[in-house]
């Protein structure tokens, strides 16, 4: 059988994140949303997106193909209700189709917003649907749990060093590869998983869920509070709490992150701090790409959704709700306003376009250091946010 995740309306709610990936490529747990999908039906998932990222993320469609919505997180049960699935019918809930199994005829209507003869069957159980970014930090903790009790089925772990302090009735799954020395390790919330070749440094304090996925560090003395994730390579040191770093990202100095999630190839300058809580604890409002202004998210603790490829300089103060775009550079005394354009130089003293060769240059640098090429593809991606977020830049 083949399997397409598509995009519905969660992928304009979720940018930045979603301006350089479909929504199934968040990371949110240990996994992406689509990795969690293969691991269940245990074999690729293809993509059906937005034209300008369908070249990385390509649609390969058959005669018979399983529609996914890829903002919906996989369990045990709404996997077996898929695989019951038989041609022509579809699963919905609350009138959202969440996973259908049709023609390639009818994937093209489906594209054309326009597919025919197909049953309904109503999906009673409650599942999770990620269609806002500050849903992620909120459901980390589930999807942690889910991930690990997955990943982990039938596997021994490698032992934990007697150098380390625990407590707590969670489990802790240690990859081979992986070091821990001298850390302090809390899972009276919820479990740690600390992943291939991850790396917990000398006096740092965990209070679980954290999942630490391959060659992840947490630097000495770091603070960290879950749930919280570090995507691959990631480095994150002072004090993090609530956050997701999908990958590639480094926060790794002293500083305040929290209610967070940053894209990949971000980099958080020295003693940055962000702002999770407003002084008169009201509601935190985002800006919303798809309505184009400020919506109340109804929830107390927001800190800061950050796009792909951008960075801060030491000592930047972040407000309440802040979103960056993608390849954003930040820097200067003060706060910046909490919304930042994409492909924006400056900070709090004012915003000048960043030249978009300089940006590729400086992005090319970075993932060269990870042995990791800029591909054309990338670059044509970069390339199209450029424009599509020029409108914001000249406001």
């Amino acid at each position: 059988m083949n399997y397409i995740l598509f995009d519905d309306y969660s992928w304009d709610q979720l940018l930045p994140l979603t301006f350089t990936r479909p929504a199934s490529e968040i990371r949110i747990g240990i996994l992406k949303i689509r990795e969690k999908w293969e691991l269940f039906l245990a074999t690729q998932c293809y993509h059906l997106t937005r034209d300008y990222l369908s070249d990385k993320f390509p649609l390969k469609m058959q005669d018979q193909n399983v529609l996914i919505n890829g903002s919906v997180i996989p369990d045990k049960d709404l996997v077996e209700q898929v695989l019951q699935l038989k041609p022509g019918q579809a699963l919905v809930k609350q009138d959202e189709i969440i996973a259908a199994l049709v023609s390639k005829e009818q994937v093209e209507e489906f594209r054309n917003k326009q597919i025919r003869d197909i049953e309904i069957i109503e999906y009673q159980p409650e599942l999770v649907k990620i269609n806002h970014p500050w849903q992620i930090f909120q459901q980390n903790g589930y999807a942690i749990e889910l991930d690990f009790n997955k990943l982990t089925e039938n596997r021994e772990s490698q032992p934990l060093s007697e150098t380390n302090r625990r407590r707590g009735a969670y489990p802790i799954f240690i990859e081979p590869g992986a070091s821990v020395e001298f850390a302090t390790l809390n899972t009276t919330n919820g479990p740690i998983y600390i992943g291939r070749d991850a790396e917990i440094m000398e006096g740092s304090v965990v209070r679980g869920p954290l999942a630490m996925c391959e060659h992840a560090v947490l630097k000495l003395s770091a603070k960290i509070y879950g749930p919280t994730t570090l995507g691959p390579y990631c480095k994150a040191g002072g004090e993090v709490n609530n956050s997701v770093l999908i990958g590639y990202t480094n926060k790794a100095h002293d500083g305040f992150l929290g209610n967070a999630v940053l894209g990949e190839w971000c980099n958080i300058g020295a003693d940055t701090n962000n702002s999770n809580l407003k002084n008169n604890y009201a509601p935190v409002k985002l800006w919303n790409y798809q309505q184009e202004r400020f919506i109340d998210t109804g929830q107390q603790f927001v800190g800061m959704i950050m796009g792909d490829h951008s960075k801060c300089a030491i000592n930047t103060m972040f407000n309440t709700g802040t979103v960056v775009g993608v390849n954003a550079n930040i820097f200067g005394s003060g706060f910046p306003r909490n919304f930042i354009p994409s492909f924006s130089w400056g900070g709090a003293h004012g915003m000048k376009e960043y030249r978009l060769d300089t940006a590729l240059t400086v992005a090319e640098r970075v993932m060269s250091r990870r042995s990791i090429a800029l591909e054309e593809t990338d670059k044509r991606i970069l390339r199209q946010i450029f424009e599509r977020t020029k409108k914001y830049r000249q406001k």
